[in-house]
């Protein structure tokens, strides 16, 4: 069934710029849909090139402020455009599976929002290359990554955030602990709520809270498929990113730069276009916490320093990989 939503919805894609015949043998790709994300452009890009990332596919759905243009001219990514529904396609899964079953085949491949930054043990030492060659010398072909919302210390537009930027220069803060885990009957993937968005925004439905649980780093195949965002994955032995018999499988973090002065204005674009789930219930959230100008920070909120913290933590765990 994904595989034929993915093929439907490729005729929603216009191509911009499309480079991937310089795609080598072994390079790693990155898959993305945004709309009007060019401030923060330039840092993901240096962000995750520096990581290893060797080719960048990009769906720009209707972006008015030069996102498109802006990524058009670079010799490492290629572009497809789209006047289409979001929620149509699935909140843009459809879109990124057809890319993926066309062009990612035998790849490692991250997937992430534009706002998601991929930390894994060791990445201040070791390429992304490292990790995924260990991977595949331990047949593991998914990789599991918790979604970690950062958040400034005092209200969330009191700094603003610029362009090339490190957001964690801003938001810099976390929640270590507050999180609901259950396990997902049908696809057997965890389920994770909670952190700043929980506690903030749901307050009083917990269970509605947006999910944290991802699978941004896959060995893909032409027959794999997104279901749910990047959340869970078919077939359904992809999701069991986790050791049910008392072992503990290498797991990751993505950095959530989610709270920046930018997000009122990004939620009230979204409610108007009602593009998300639920009738966009998640950004009317946001839009009535936020006419309180909150502040997300409390005194447990824990600065962050780097993936070794993580792990300590128990928020992500470099399993056997020495």
């Amino acid at each position: 069934m994904w595989h034929l939503r993915a093929r439907r919805r490729a005729s929603d894609l216009s191509v911009v710029a499309n480079r991937t015949g310089r795609i080598q043998r072994g390079d790693i790709l990155l898959f993305c849909t945004l709309r009007n994300e060019r401030v923060r452009l330039p840092f993901f890009l240096d962000y995750y090139r520096r990581m290893g990332v060797n080719h960048f596919f990009f769906v720009d759905n209707n972006s008015h402020d030069g996102s498109r243009e802006y990524l058009a001219r670079q010799d490492d990514i290629s572009v497809w455009g789209t006047k289409d529904s979001y929620k149509r396609a699935h909140f843009g899964v459809d879109w990124l599976n057809g890319l993926q079953r066309r062009h990612a085949h035998g790849h490692w491949c991250l997937t992430v929002d534009v706002d998601e930054f991929f930390v894994y043990p060791f990445c201040d030492m070791r390429p992304l290359r490292a990790l995924t060659d260990w991977l595949e010398s331990c047949s593991i072909r998914s990789m599991s990554a918790m979604l970690l919302d950062m958040y400034p210390k005092g209200p969330i537009g009191a700094r603003p955030y610029h362009e090339g930027q490190d957001p964690f220069e801003i938001a810099s803060w976390f929640d270590s602990g507050n999180y609901l885990i259950s396990r997902n009957g049908q696809y057997g993937n965890l389920w994770i709520q909670g952190g700043p968005r929980g506690r903030a925004f749901f307050a009083d439905a917990p269970k509605s809270a947006p999910a944290l649980n991802k699978i941004p780093l896959v060995r893909w195949h032409r027959n794999y498929a997104y279901v749910s965002s990047t959340h869970m994955m078919l077939p359904r032995g992809l999701n069991n990113v986790y050791d049910r018999w008392g072992g503990e499988k290498a797991s990751a973090c993505l950095l959530h730069a989610k709270f920046l002065d930018t997000f009122g204005a990004k939620a009230e674009e979204e409610i108007r276009r009602g593009e998300h789930y639920a009738q966009s219930r998640e950004y009317i959230a946001y839009k009535e916490r936020m006419a309180q100008e909150p502040d997300l920070w409390t005194r447990w909120s824990e600065q962050y320093v780097n993936w070794r913290q993580l792990e300590i933590l128990g928020l992500m765990s470099k399993g056997n990989w020495a």
